[in-house]
């Protein structure tokens, strides 16, 4: 009996070291894989990506920033809207800029910046795109930042749309 256990879990084992096959796209690159977030609740994804920002902007002697309800909405608007035109951009469809979304919903601090992105990859991987890049690294390390805003919209093909604004 012990034998056809260990052999088993052997055979587990095996197959869990086995190559797995990547599947190609048409284009020749790697199929994505789809980042599922609706196994998450949404407190989880915002607070995963204040905590790496916090980190990220703590080992540049940078204050820590804190989650604002009036920031997250704007971020939550604006990537559906992008979903909805099919482009990431800063304006809205209805001709909107980051800092008319923040002033619709009463920010009263004042808007320092947003950052976007289209993509099927998860928050942290899209933070560390965002941080490749200086102009989106500065909007995230901005010294005079207090509050951050961070949101997306999924689509059923499984692209998310990621909105990130930072107010001071």
């Amino acid at each position: 009996m012990l034998k056809i256990i260990i052999s088993i879990l052997i055979s587990v084992i095996l197959v869990g070291c086995a190559p797995q096959e990547i599947q190609m796209a048409p284009d020749g690159k790697p199929v994505p894989k789809i980042y599922d977030m609706r196994a998450q609740s949404t407190a989880q994804i915002q607070f995963r990506m204040l905590d790496a920002v916090n980190v990220l902007r703590s080992s540049r002697s940078l204050n820590s920033l804190q989650l604002n309800a009036q920031l997250n909405a704007s971020a939550a608007t604006h990537s559906r809207d992008m979903s909805v035109q099919n482009r990431p951009w800063h304006f809205g469809s209805d001709g909107s800029s980051p800092l008319d979304r923040a002033r619709r919903l009463n920010y009263s601090g004042e808007f320092l910046g947003e950052v976007i992105s289209e993509t099927f990859e998860n928050e942290l991987d899209t933070l560390s795109a965002w941080m490749g890049n200086k102009n989106t690294r500065a909007v995230i390390l901005d010294p005079n930042a207090l509050d951050l805003g961070f949101s997306w919209y999924q689509e059923p093909s499984g692209k998310i749309w990621w909105t990130l604004v930072i107010g001071g």
